[in-house]
C-alpha cells in the first residue's frame, strides 16, 4: 500500500544509540510525502547520553517532521479516540517497552500511545532494539509477534561476538514493513 499521505505515528524509546539511524528513515517517510506524528517516551525525551543531548533530538525531530513531540501520557491518549493515526511506529523499541507491552502496562507516554492506537484495529510496527533480544527479551518478543495488529521490521544480532544476546531492526526495511502491515501482512524474512 502507498505511504504517500498516511498519517504515521512515530515513536521513540530508550535505544539511544540507534536514534541517528531512526531519524534517517524518519526523514524518508517525510520526504515520501507522509504525516509524521512524533512520539517520545520519557527517558528518550528527557535524557542526555553519550550519542546525543535530549534537547537537540527533540528540535530536530520537530523540525523534520513539523509537528511537536507527544511526550506525555494524557497527550498520548487521545490517539485512539481521535483515530490520529493510519498506523504507528516504534522505533527504536527498547526491551523495556517490549516487556511493558506484553504485559499491557500502560505507564508511559509510548505504551499508552499503542494501547490506544491499538483500540481502531490498526497496525503497530515494531523496530526492536536491545541488547537482551536472545535472553530475557525473548520471551517478551515471542508475546508480540503473536498477537495481532503487531508487526516487526525484520531484525538481526548486531554484534554476535561481543553482544551475542543484542538484536536490533534493518531501519532501511522500514517504509517496507510499513506498506505490508498496511496490509495486513508481516515482511518475510523476519530475522537477518
Amino acid at each position: 500500500m502507498e505511504l504517500a499521505g498516511k498519517n504515521i505515528g512515530y515513536a521513540l524509546t530508550g535505544s539511544f544509540c540507534t536514534f541517528r539511524t531512526t531519524l534517517k528513515e524518519m526523514e524518508k517517510l517525510v520526504k515520501q510525502g507522509c504525516h509524521v506524528f512524533p512520539i517520545m517516551s520519557f527517558n528518550s525525551y528527557q535524557l542526555d547520553t553519550k550519542f546525543g543531548k535530549a534537547k537537540d533530538f527533540i528540535e530536530e525531530i520537530e523540525n523534520l517532521t513539523g509537528n511537536q513531540i507527544i511526550h506525555t501520557i494524557p497527550d498520548a491518549e487521545p490517539i485512539g479516540p481521535k483515530k490520529m493515526f493510519d498506523l504507528l511506529v516504534v522505533a527504536p523499541c527498547s526491551g523495556n517497552t517490549i516487556a511493558r507491552l506484553s504485559y499491557d502496562i500502560i505507564d508511559t507516554p509510548v505504551t499508552m500511545a499503542v494501547k490506544s492506537h491499538l483500540r481502531n484495529d490498526r497496525p503497530v510496527v515494531i523496530g526492536i532494539s536491545t541488547n537482551n533480544g536472545l535472553s530475557g527479551a525473548a520471551e517478551n518478543i515471542g508475546r508480540l509477534l503473536n498477537r495481532k495488529n503487531y508487526y516487526f521490521i525484520p531484525f538481526k544480532q548486531d554484534n554476535p561476538i561481543t553482544k551475542p544476546r543484542s538484536i536490533v531492526c534493518d531501519f532501511t526495511y522500514l517504509s517496507k514493513t510499513l506498506e505490508c502491515a498496511l496490509d495486513g501482512e508481516q515482511i518475510e524474512p523476519i530475522i537477518l
